[in-house]
């Protein structure tokens, strides 16, 4: 398959780190030296989040938190749907399957059935709601696509992540993980047109063709992240040990992927990564020897937008389509880490 087009879609509320961080400092009532350190350690500059400020002291528990996620996930998704189609000259009813990713609220009908109605796609759409896959959804979501488009070639799917991680802070939690979310993670919704190999000379297609994907779950690791779901809603996982193993077992797995297929990461021309984190980029950056300048999409994405969990990928895809300068057929790779622990790796090719 070939992407014809990204499109991210921010909530309207956007606010600066230090703002955030006072707002946070008097929800919680934690440590606010600690605070700032962790909110400054992240080097997110500002958010956009799905309420105003003042509006998530007001949210009682998870049935308020969930009821504003459904709301605001649905205005978001429209527009970041419209805007893809729109960038790829495709209208809603050209839409055969939509895939939707989510891992921050919970809602059924699910959302992209909300969403199929309101933005007018066929009601013959194929739809796959997927749930649980936090930051790595992204990935996921683009590989899973180009596999069902490998056997409908003649057919178009748009790929939809949503996350609203601002609604899932815990006020009562002063944990060390928490503290971190309250500082790194942002809110948006991303699209991805994706086009079947017999109809990518019929569309205007602005980004690369998906070449092979490879999924790795790693064994007794289900304690670094994800969520512990409860009454509260969901509180974050998040273990301090998580960077290690970035370091020790994903390296590793990009060099035998690309290795596959010919290559080392010396012949990668473009690096589209998730923004987990500084310590997680710098880990990625520094064990496979990139460039300085290799992942700058992925460092602009997490400080303008901060680390919005599976969107966060497609973000930096968009900005790398917008801004790339190199040659029809140079390789890419986009990869991202999830909960389980997991990762998913993208080969591209431009």
């Amino acid at each position: 398959m070939r992407v014809a087009a990204v499109e991210t879609a921010l909530p309207p509320y956007r606010y600066e780190q230090e703002e955030i961080t006072e707002a946070f400092a008097r929800m919680c009532r934690a440590d606010e030296r600690l605070l700032r350190r962790f909110h400054a350690a992240t080097r997110v500059s500002g958010r956009a989040l799905a309420l105003p400020l003042e509006e998530y002291g007001r949210l009682d528990g998870f049935t308020a938190a969930n009821t504003a996620y459904i709301n605001a996930a649905v205005d978001l998704g429209e527009r970041a749907m419209r805007g893809a189609l729109k960038k790829a000259g495709l209208g809603p009813a050209d839409v055969d399957h939509l895939f939707m990713c989510s891992s921050t609220g919970l809602a059924t009908p699910s959302l992209d059935a909300k969403l199929l109605r309101r933005v007018g796609m066929r009601p013959d759409v194929k739809r796959i709601p997927v749930f649980g896959l936090g930051c790595v959804a992204g990935a996921v979501g683009l590989a899973r696509v180009n596999d069902h488009l490998l056997g409908r070639p003649g057919e178009i799917a748009v790929l939809l992540c949503i996350e609203l991680c601002s609604l899932t802070v815990q006020r009562s939690d002063t944990s060390t993980a928490n503290l971190v979310a309250s500082a790194l993670f942002g809110d948006g919704a991303a699209a991805v047109v994706a086009v079947g190999d017999a109809c990518a000379g019929l569309v205007e297609a602005a980004g690369p063709a998906v070449v092979d994907s490879r999924s790795r779950l790693y064994p007794d690791s289900e304690r670094l992240m994800g969520w512990q779901v409860g009454s509260h809603g969901f509180r974050i996982v998040l273990a301090a040990d998580l960077v290690d193993v970035v370091g020790t077992t994903l390296v590793e797995d990009v060099r035998r992927f690309l290795s596959d297929h010919g290559l080392t990461p010396e012949d990668v021309a473009t690096w589209v990564c998730h923004p987990g984190g500084p310590k997680v980029i710098e880990t990625i950056s520094g064990a496979l020897g990139l460039p300085p300048d290799a992942l700058d999409m992925t460092w602009r994405s997490l400080r303008e937008a901060g680390n919005m969990s599976s969107v966060s990928v497609l973000n930096v895809l968009e900005r790398t389509i917008a801004e790339r300068r190199g040659e029809p057929g140079d390789p890419g790779l986009l990869l991202a880490l999830g909960p389980g622990f997991s990762s998913e790796l993208v080969l591209l090719r431009w």
